[in-house]
């Protein structure tokens, strides 16, 4: 027989006909629970077995009992940035946190922030002015990918993305691609400066031109399609494009196939973020496997750790990444 499930505090809650939020004050006598609310929750973990969490237990500098998230609004619509939100949720739900979800309207005065223990950041921009104002506050700060402004997280996950993005250039360069354009992310994310780079420092040890096109974060469909473009009238010899920006190598496709080119043929096409588009549009195309839902949980994790004083501030933890080919990429 499997090993049997621990029961969550979700269960808990269930049974008790009450919230997880009301479960957990209760169990922590915390927060404004009627005694009889409490007794028939305490009595309902006890029947069912439930046992907190340890490192939830642990948590010596919580005080309010939810992590703040933060994400730019102009990567609501991202899949990729959907995904990292519910792997935070995940791991909050698991250690009996409630995740709040910070916008500019949050923005803390310089070392105060009082309604979350700790502050999550997706993949944070330079230019975001509630980055570094979150940066600045008196609670922990984790961020998936390094800020590269003059402000430094209390922990970092970190994703070898250089190295991917050479395999990725060697795959397309192994199926034939001699003339290989990037439509590139902002470098100012971590991620996407690692990309430029790696793509320029590859180029450069080819002898070949390091043909770009730089789009601002969160760059509309037209913009994309507009750079695409562009990109084709720069070099008509163009036999490989590779497409950062989430979601931009689907909004390519019509652009390509408008130039009389096909796809998996005479243009190999690839892209730097996974997504479910990716592996149904007409050919499937060949993607880095970012594990955004794991990512999200990775910081979570980290933030948690930093709180319960088992991780030092400046820890670094590598997440790992990989590459799924598809016959975007195959003549």
């Amino acid at each position: 027989m499997g090993k049997e499930e621990p029961v969550t505090l979700v269960e808990v809650a269930r049974v008790a006909g009450v919230s997880k939020t009301t479960a957990s004050d209760a169990l922590r006598g915390s927060g404004r629970v009627s005694e009889r609310t409490r007794q028939l929750v305490t009595s309902t973990a006890n029947r069912l077995g439930y046992s907190p969490n340890a490192s939830a237990r642990s948590l010596r500098r919580a005080n309010t009992g939810a992590i703040g998230l933060h994400l730019p609004d102009i990567l609501a619509r991202s899949e990729y940035y959907m995904s990292f939100v519910f792997g935070v949720v995940d791991k909050a739900a698991e250690m009996n946190y409630d995740v709040t979800l910070l916008t500019s309207k949050h923005l803390p005065a310089p070392g105060a922030f009082h309604r979350v223990d700790g502050v999550v950041l997706g993949d944070p921009l330079e230019t975001d002015p509630m980055v570094r104002g979150l940066l600045r506050a008196s609670v922990p700060v984790v961020t998936c990918e390094r800020f590269t402004g003059d402000a430094s997280p209390a922990g970092i996950v970190l994703s070898d993305h250089a190295e991917m993005f050479g395999r990725l250039l060697d795959h397309l360069h192994a199926a034939g691609a001699r003339r290989t354009a990037l439509l590139a992310s902002s470098a100012t994310t971590d991620w996407g400066n690692q990309l430029q780079q790696a793509f320029r420092a590859w180029c450069r040890s080819r002898g070949v031109p390091a043909l770009l096109r730089e789009l601002t974060f969160g760059a509309p469909v037209d913009v994309v399609q507009d750079n695409v473009s562009a990109l084709l009238e720069t070099d008509p010899s163009l036999d490989a494009l590779i497409c950062a920006p989430d979601g931009s190598a689907t909004a390519a496709l019509p652009v390509l196939r408008a130039a009389g080119r096909e796809v998996g043929g005479d243009l190999l096409l690839a892209a730097c973020v996974d997504g479910t588009p990716l592996a149904h549009s007409d050919p499937p195309i060949t993607a880095i496997d970012l594990h955004p839902r794991e990512a999200g949980a990775a910081c979570a994790q980290l933030l948690f750790d930093l709180l319960a004083g088992t991780a030092a501030a400046g820890t670094v933890r590598s997440l790992p990444i990989g590459l799924i080919e598809r016959r975007s990429t195959v003549r």
